[in-house]
This record gives structure tokens, C-alpha cells and sequence, in this order.
């Protein structure tokens, strides 16, 4: 099992300039949900956005450290959107 400032660290790694915020949806540790703010997301597609964070968290994943993570990609102008609209 990974802690979620691991998981965290994980996704910074591939994207150094990403907001992350992880946080655990059972209380064990193993179904998790992230959202992940980055510039590197511009002009790809939700499934490329979201390709690149499964490729920082494979091994995690691999392991099954991560049994399950719900995962939310966003680019820096459309966070602000969201987050100005909630």
C-alpha cells in the first residue's frame, strides 16, 4: 500500500509542474482519487491526459499498492474555470 503523499510525489515526478490532490474514498487505502492540474495536459485528450498519469503511477498500479483510482485531469484554464463555477 501506498500513502497518499507518496502517490502525490509519484505524479510529480513525470509532471514536475502539477497540482495534485489525492485523497483516499474507503478509508483503505487502496481506492483513491486524484486530481491532477498540469500544463502538459494542453491539447491532448482526456484519455492522453489521463494515459500520463497511470504511466507515473504504474508500477503502484502493477502492484495493486493502488487497487483503484478515480482520476480527474485538468488543464490550468480549465481548473480555473471549474473551480470559479463551484
Amino acid at each position: 500500500m501506498v500513502n497518499l503523499e507518496q502517490v502525490k510525489t509519484m505524479i510529480q515526478t513525470k509532471l514536475p509542474d502539477a497540482q495534485v490532490k489525492v485523497q483516499d474514498l474507503t478509508g483503505g487505502g487502496d481506492h483513491l482519487e486524484a486530481i491532477v492540474v498540469s500544463s502538459e495536459f494542453e491539447g491532448k485528450t482526456r484519455v492522453k491526459q489521463h494515459q500520463l498519469v497511470y504511466g507515473a503511477l504504474q508500477e503502484a498500479m502493477a502492484t495493486e499498492a493502488i487497487h483503484a483510482l478515480a482520476l480527474k485531469t485538468y488543464t490550468p484554464d480549465a481548473w480555473k474555470a471549474v473551480s470559479q463555477a463551484g
